[in-house]
């Protein structure tokens, strides 16, 4: 079938809408239109790290639709559901078995690699491939090949618009904390980088009932919205030592950190900042080496970690946070702003400029 996407034709460019062909779903493949597709930083660095070879690319990894067909071999989702879509996992290999299928085995082909397993493209153009099943999804498109493995089937009377960023930005925050985490009213957390993924952590930690909150970033109006989930917040230009700031704040030093930014420098406040025996979890992506305080590292007994999705299986975990905004306990809607499909780049540039904390595509 024919259908229109957001391809970008060369390393580093700009997102042009273009019209390709894709291939309709094999028996372990759904057909989805898509509705709304939230924009992740993620995107935005991907297209222009990956190598020249892998362009030109279809992107996207939070898309939210309609399933329009279904594989033979699909069950548990049918024609007309509503999905939002997430990553894909094997579901067989042993880090998938034991429940961590963000870390599967297959991970790296599954999302990344621009192609089926098999080695083919969903999408041509012309008699050319379009690499494309980013995520096992590419969602910036209005028809997406999926699997049953990173479609979640929602309630048709809820807004797709809303639910898109579930998929990925809002899961890795708040997964961090929920799953990762798990903080106690005595400890504090302390977010680098208040974007969609800083806010919707600080949103699940005040939920968590974690005692302090403290939200980092030198936008003032990121800053704004940081307070409106609890936390106090701190402005690394105006202030003479951000880790004496959040040390003061905290009461000697966090029990938590979260990193968005990938910058070294800030990971490198992150940790220092840190009580003793506290953890860091860095969720950028840009950077390829971080500086670590080998002293204050192996003098006080602390953790550096990362997180994948926030060690979250989206079957499980989208419908938790959708029950739990639904509830009033979990209030994210306020960052998402809406752009139609044809607005892509002015997206880019309004969410890289930091004037919207979470760009929506819609058709």
């Amino acid at each position: 079938m024919r259908t229109t996407v957001a391809v970008v034709n060369e390393q580093g460019g700009e997102f042009v809408l273009d019209q390709v062909e894709l291939e309709g779903p094999r028996a372990d493949e759904v057909l989805v239109r898509i509705v709304a597709t939230g924009l992740c930083h993620t995107d935005i660095t991907m297209k222009g790290f990956l190598p020249p070879e892998m362009f030109p690319n279809v992107f996207g990894h939070e898309g939210a639709g309609v399933v329009e067909q279904v594989g033979a071999g699909v069950t548990g989702i049918a024609v007309g559901d509503h999905v939002v879509l997430s990553f894909r996992s094997c579901r067989s290999c042993r880090a998938c078995a034991a429940g961590h299928v963000g870390y599967c085995e297959s991970s790296l082909v599954m999302n990344y690699m621009g192609m089926r397993l098999d080695g083919s493209t969903t999408y041509t153009r012309g008699d050319a491939p379009v690499f494309g099943s980013f995520f096992g999804q590419s969602s910036l498109s209005q028809h997406a090949i999926a699997y049953a493995d990173n479609c979640v089937v929602v309630d048709k009377s809820l807004d797709l618009t809303r639910l898109a960023p579930y998929g990925c930005g809002f899961q890795t925050g708040a997964g961090t904390v929920l799953n990762v985490l798990q903080p106690e009213p005595e400890d504090s957390l302390v977010v680098y980088g208040v974007g969609a993924v800083g806010l919707a952590a600080l949103a699940a930690a005040r939920q968590a009932g974690a005692g302090t909150l403290v939200a980092v970033d030198p936008l003032a109006g990121r800053r704004e919205i940081a307070v409106r989930y609890g936390a106090v917040a701190v402005d690394p230009s105006g202030e003479a030592s951000v880790v004496d700031r959040v040390r003061e704040l905290t009461g000697g030093g966090a029990s938590y950190a979260i990193d968005t930014t990938a910058i070294p420098a800030v990971v490198k406040q992150a940790q220092q900042s840190l009580a003793s025996r506290g953890t860091l979890v860095a969720l950028g992506l840009g950077a390829e080496e971080y500086p670590i305080d080998a002293i204050d590292l192996l003098q006080n007994g602390k953790i550096v970690r990362s997180s994948v999705e926030g060690d979250a299986d989206p079957l499980e975990m989208v419908p938790r946070l959708i029950a739990m905004n639904a509830a009033g306990q979990f209030d994210v809607d306020n960052l998402i702003t809406t752009y139609p499909f044809a607005e892509i780049n002015t997206a880019v540039e309004e969410v890289l400029a930091g004037k919207v904390v979470k760009p929506v595509l819609v058709w």
